[in-house]
């Protein structure tokens, strides 16, 4: 508890000092906070990579200093920019006696702009000899121990803008991720999509298996929702007759956090007019190529302990043949609610009382198959019981036209045959309600403007959501959703965000 306390006053003296320098630099009239900008010619990677054609050339760089090294009349500094680090030699007889006496008082941390020439020193370090230096930003706070870093997960993921400075690793992760969602957007808008944005508050939150977040809105004095899914309002525009449309949005689901899991999250949902869920099989797959290849350079990605390979054709495999291939038990001879019930009991799989058939084959799936599901894998044909949006296979009505991507044991997406037939669809809702009724919190309501809709007439139509976060996750090697995510959401301590 001493040694605690006598930390706790080191920093307390630390950020007094800092506070006092930049007391005294508003005195002086070199208040760094009334610059109002900088003229960046060059970033750190770039001089480095084009050393060649810029030695001995001009450039401005800016960025915070991460070290300082200070030797009488000349001294070094690293500054650190979005690509990287670079060297500056500072000298007293370069950029003249009173800048060099205020650079000497500059912190770590401290955002500075420097001008200078481009050379390299006698230990071949590529540097920029400074002629101009300028503090831009003066840091009152103290950034966490250089040789420890930021390790402590819950800070990193609270005070987000400390983990990009310290850990840049982290800061490619996030490069990537714009890259990801910029490569999708290429390669649907290069097939005819069109990119659109539907509401987020809705007064009735379908098309997913989801608890929704409620709010109310005081203008009109109404209940409203945050959407769990994008699906209703782009199906309402493929009967507009908007014939490609896709969506990248968040969407809000009222349940819990794990690694994989998170209230707020990015969801990518495409419906495409005149295809079924054939045709969103061979898009995923040749989109997941498209991205893996333009973003990471290969077809093949290293997850963990796992090599995932894109570039072969993904398999495709029903449900039924999965849970019988992985667990054992083939569905195709249970044919009623009893024999689904006594194989669950027989393979210890907990059955509630409203649960069907097909709701029965899908417990046995997440708990026999999903881990075994590695390499790219399209689970196709699921039970209709979990499946009240889609179309029904007209030679098995028990199932329907829909397949779950599975890759490293996850859902990586879902896609439909969309149902378009408003008799059968209000039939499905009905059933929902049940389920509402019955206490299933996740069961949707009806959806009266969606069926009016589906009764002007939606055409055939295949559509499909994507997890952009888990897609992000695969495609950088992060080990939770938080990872992927700038500001993910944490309880807050003490009544507010620390």
């Amino acid at each position: 508890m001493a040694n605690q306390q006598s930390q706790e006053q080191d920093i307390n003296q630390l950020l007094k000092v800092r506070r006092e320098k930049l007391s005294d630099l508003k005195e002086r009239g070199r208040d760094p906070f009334l610059i109002t900008k900088y003229d960046v010619t060059h970033h750190s990677k770039e001089i480095t990579d084009r050393f060649d054609t810029l030695e001995g050339q001009m450039v401005s760089i800016a960025g915070r200093m991460m070290a300082k090294r200070v030797m009488g009349k000349a001294s070094f500094c690293h500054i650190q920019d979005l690509q990287g680090k670079i060297q500056s030699y500072v000298a007293r007889d370069s950029v003249g006696e009173e800048t060099y006496a205020d650079f000497k008082k500059y912190d770590v941390g401290d955002i500075v702009g420097i001008k200078g020439e481009v050379f390299r020193t006698k230990t071949g370090e590529i540097s920029v000899h400074a002629t101009e230096i300028v503090l831009l930003t003066k840091s009152l706070q103290i950034l966490p121990e250089k040789f420890h870093g930021l390790t402590n997960t819950d800070i990193r993921y609270r005070q987000r803008y400390v983990d990009l400075i310290m850990n840049e690793d982290v800061k490619e992760t996030f490069i990537r991720r714009s890259k990801i969602l910029a490569s999708i957007r290429r390669y649907l808008d290069g097939q005819g999509f069109m990119e659109v944005e539907t509401p987020m508050l809705v007064s009735n939150a379908g098309g997913a298996a989801a608890r929704p977040f409620e709010t109310h809105f005081n203008a009109l004095d109404e209940d409203l929702k945050l959407r769990i899914s994008l699906e209703l309002y782009l199906k309402r525009l493929i009967v507009g007759g908007m014939e490609r449309v896709y969506e990248i949005g968040r969407v809000f689901r009222n349940e819990g956090l794990d690694t994989r899991h998170n209230p707020e999250f990015t969801l990518m949902e495409l419906y495409q007019a005149y295809t079924d869920y054939h045709g969103m099989m061979d898009l995923t797959e040749s989109l997941y190529r498209h991205v893996a290849k333009e973003v990471t350079g290969s077809e093949v990605l290293t997850y963990g302990e796992h090599t995932v390979d894109l570039s072969k054709p993904f398999e495709r495999i029903t449900m039924v043949d999965a849970v019988k291939k992985y667990a054992g038990v083939d569905f195709d001879t249970i044919h009623t609610l009893e024999e689904a019930r006594a194989a669950a009991k027989d393979h210890h799989i907990e059955v509630e009382e409203r649960h069907q058939k097909g709701d029965i084959l899908s417990l046995f799936f997440e708990e026999y198959v999903e881990e075994h599901l590695i390499q790219p894998v399209f689970v196709m044909d699921h039970p209709i019981e979990i499946s009240p949006l889609t179309k029904k296979k007209p030679e098995n009505p028990e199932y329907v036209e829909r397949f779950e991507l599975f890759i490293n044991g996850w859902e990586m997406a879902n896609a439909y045959s969309e149902l378009n037939d408003p008799i059968d669809q209000r039939e499905r809702f009905e059933a929902q309600e049940k389920l509402l009724a019955a206490g299933d919190e996740e069961a949707n309501h009806t959806d009266e403007d969606f069926l009016n809709a589906l009764m002007i007439g939606m055409p055939p139509t295949g559509g499909i959501g994507f997890g952009i976060d888990r897609m992000v996750m695969i495609m950088t090697n992060a080990p939770a959703i938080r990872d992927v995510l700038a500001f993910p959401t944490m309880k807050t301590l003490g009544g507010k965000d620390q």
